[in-house]
């Protein structure tokens, strides 16, 4: 069995979900069954997930429950480039937010990723 430091570092998919009806975002990792949260910002919410990851994983350790590994199926990596004045007005948001650009981006994703795809 890994420590949980060395299950914290691996890729487990994060969703995020905004509530359109009352506001806030709820956050969960599909494959850590019951491993959710939410909050009323972006970054509240990516803060609390980590910290819902970090005790789920640490009570499934001390309950010797088995850790299932991050799955593979759904996951890709891609690369983008951006105009660098896209980049700047990304960062910039970014930084008002307190979260890194990747974490930005993520939140612009699940906030309009579907509606933006579909079209």
């Amino acid at each position: 069995m890994k420590t949980l430091e060395e299950y914290m570092k691996l890729p487990y998919r994060m969703e995020i979900i905004p509530d359109a009806e009352e506001g806030g975002f709820a956050v969960s990792f599909p494959d850590l069954p019951g491993c959710l949260t939410c909050a009323d910002t972006m970054e509240k919410a990516l803060f609390n997930a980590q910290d819902a990851k970090k005790e789920w994983l640490a009570a499934a350790i001390e309950e010797n429950i088995a850790i299932p590994e991050p799955s593979r199926a759904d996951r890709e990596t891609f690369r983008l480039d951006l105009p660098a004045s896209l980049q700047k007005q990304l960062a910039e948001n970014a930084r008002r937010e307190g979260i890194s650009i990747d974490r930005y981006c993520l939140y612009l994703l699940a906030k309009h990723g579907s509606s933006a795809i579909q079209q």
